[in-house]
């Protein structure tokens, strides 16, 4: 799949009179402006957060399965109204191309677990084994005597019902109390998952689980019990059934936290091959983790890597990775519905990268997905609208973002200055209202505030007494046609909590104001499109310059995509690859593409040369 960077094309336009003179944006109102309609994204993350009448349900914890030609997600329900677990029940989506998404149901609910409470339906994973499927979760034990406990759950199909077993697989007293600067006692026995393998002839079943230690165990051919490796009638951590294994090489200070996923690589026929990998939460708030080894039960795994930093919404993460149709697929967790929070959860997938090496590529949290599009958005003299460079804290105190600084800068197009425009929040049925999500802080949108400024905050507060969020249209933006008629394909955009207010560009600053000039309160939008007949994606680290200055091309990256769908990432400088800069005339100001081809694919990306 090829991306390139296009002038956004306007779906359609609702004429209501024509702008009369284009110097002052003078007291407009809905009788002397025109409304025209965006193309908005497809919204690519969230992918799930529904249930069967399209209404918003919350739920975290994510794990996948790939069955034959569909993936089935299934999440941990977030009941809560306040800042704790309420979990009554586990939910099934199901996908065949990693576009739609089916909302399946109810699984398994806590309240019929015979052993465990009702709130505490925490991380799960569903393993397919000789035509059953066994739903590996964690509860409460409800007596509170065992604390947090590992439980299976059995069906003959993956969307369920499951019935679960009648008491535990693993007891938090099955495994001792080893902490390594966090936690308590009785939370070390959570989010467990299974792996199940044949190597040299051999079958192998494995039960992971943990938080602060990490733990391992061979399943039994029944899948419900742990084989007590040794033969000496009883299984126990002692007698090295349960096994804890320690991570080498995390940073200081860093530690395992929970969240374990088995995983390993699949070759174009679905065989397994090269390392075993161990996805973790490290550290807090949550950070996205790898391990390596050679040999699952080996007591020592080797630190490969931070895959993701922080979510900008939830405090804590949970990952599931999967093979399907030949490509790698990271799904996570955040909290970026409305309302949303560590205790508010959606499911979220991006793709996920190799280096020839099998190491893992850093995965930036985006808004995106498989399927969005992402847009650069520019003021008349070509400076893009921003937000401050800052990573996600790991600092508990700095949630929810509130009022990030956003600005405009004549630089280059960076994630800072990509946004997502979607549907408005005050109003989704109406077709000229947006709202502009930030791509690398998802769940994070350019609002209006009180003293007229522009920032971009997290929707966080719950849905006022019109059935909207509170912040919904401070969030929400009315789109016109631009004020300044000489930008070409221009767009204003009027705030819908203060009408007669726009977007208003000024000395690197945003603000709304009500009669600001033309040229201050129009811009232009640029989006990546997907074309579909092409498997190459071309992205430049710089795409804006000024009049006379020299072209860069040796920061060029490209995804191909094979025909097999595997997914390899090359640079300027790679073997066969070409860069066509003809089109480019770095001497007049402008809008252009330069074009990239490699191995009979092309792709363009677009160079803006500003005066």
């Amino acid at each position: 799949m090829r991306r390139k960077l296009l002038v956004l094309m306007l779906s359609s336009a609702m004429a209501v009179t024509s702008l009369a003179g284009s110097v002052i944006a003078a007291d407009k109102s809905s009788d002397t402006v025109t409304e025209k309609v965006l193309n908005k994204s497809n919204t690519g993350n969230p992918v799930l957060g529904f249930d069967d009448t399209g209404d918003i349900l919350y739920g975290g914890d994510p794990a996948a399965l790939v069955d034959g030609d569909t993936v089935y997600l299934y999440v941990g329900h977030d009941a809560s109204s306040g800042d704790g677990y309420v979990m009554p029940d586990w939910r099934c989506y199901s996908t065949t191309d990693m576009k739609n998404f089916k909302y399946e149901g109810v699984i398994l609910e806590c309240a019929d677990v015979p052993w465990a409470d009702s709130t505490s339906a925490w991380a799960s994973q569903v393993v397919k084994y000789k035509d059953k499927y066994y739903l590996y979760f964690c509860a409460e034990e409800k007596t509170s005597k065992y604390g947090k406990c590992v439980g299976v759950a059995v069906s003959d199909s993956p969307t369920g019902p499951f019935k679960a077993e009648s008491k535990p697989i693993v007891y938090d007293s099955d495994t001792p109390f080893v902490n390594p600067g966090r936690g308590g006692a009785g939370w070390e026995d959570i989010d467990p998952t299974a792996w199940v393998e044949t190597v040299d002839g051999e079958e192998h079943r494995y039960l992971a689980w943990g938080n602060t230690n990490h733990y391992i165990a061979e399943l039994n051919e029944d899948m419900v019990s742990i084989k007590d490796r040794n033969g000496d009638g009883k299984v126990s951590f002692a007698s090295g059934d349960i096994e804890r294994q320690t991570i080498k090489g995390m940073p200081n200070g860093w530690y395992f936290a929970e969240a374990p996923w088995l995983y390993r690589r699949q070759d174009k026929n679905g065989n397994y091959y090269g390392k075993y990998y161990l996805f973790y939460a490290m550290y807090w708030r949550e950070q996205m983790a790898y391990a390596t080894t050679d040999d699952i039960w080996n007591a020592e795994w080797d630190y490969g890597g931070l895959v993701m930093e922080p979510t900008a919404t939830s405090n804590t993460n949970h990952m599931a990775v999967i093979d399907f149709k030949g490509k790698t697929y990271f799904v996570y967790h955040n909290g970026s519905l409305p309302w949303g929070s560590g205790f508010r959860r959606v499911v979220c997938i991006q793709e996920l990268h190799f280096d020839e090496d099998g190491n893992i590529e850093y995965l930036q949290e985006n808004s995106t997905g498989l399927t969005g599009t992402a847009s650069s958005i520019a003021d008349s003299n070509g400076a893009l609208i921003k937000h401050e460079t800052y990573k996600n804290s790991t600092d508990d105190s700095a949630y929810p973002y509130k009022k990030v600084t956003v600005g405009t800068a004549k630089s280059s197009v960076t994630e800072d200055s990509m946004w997502e425009i979607e549907s408005g929040k005050a109003d989704t049925d109406n077709n000229a209202y947006v709202s502009i999500e930030s791509y690398n802080k998802p769940g994070l949108w350019l609002q209006v505030d009180e003293d007229m400024s522009v920032s971009m905050g997290q929707d966080y507060q719950k849905a006022s007494s019109d059935g909207y969020t509170v912040d919904s249209k401070r969030m929400t933006f009315r789109t016109l046609k631009g004020f300044d008629s000489s930008v070409a394909n221009g767009t204003t955009f009027e705030s819908v909590a203060y009408p007669g207010y726009y977007l208003t560009s000024k000395n690197g600053e945003l603000t709304v104001e009500k009669n600001p000039q033309a040229s201050d309160c129009t811009f232009s939008i640029a989006s990546e499109i997907a074309n579909e007949v092409s498997s190459i994606t071309v992205r430049k680290t710089d795409r804006t310059y000024n009049v006379g200055d020299s072209l860069k091309t040796d920061d060029l990256r490209i995804t191909v995509v094979d025909e097999y769908g595997n997914t390899e990432i090359i640079y300027s400088g790679a073997e066969g690859l070409k860069v066509d800069t003809s089109a480019v005339n770095m001497k007049k100001a402008g809008t252009y593409e330069l074009k990239a081809e490699y191995k009979g694919q092309s792709g363009t990306v677009q160079i803006r040369v500003l005066n």
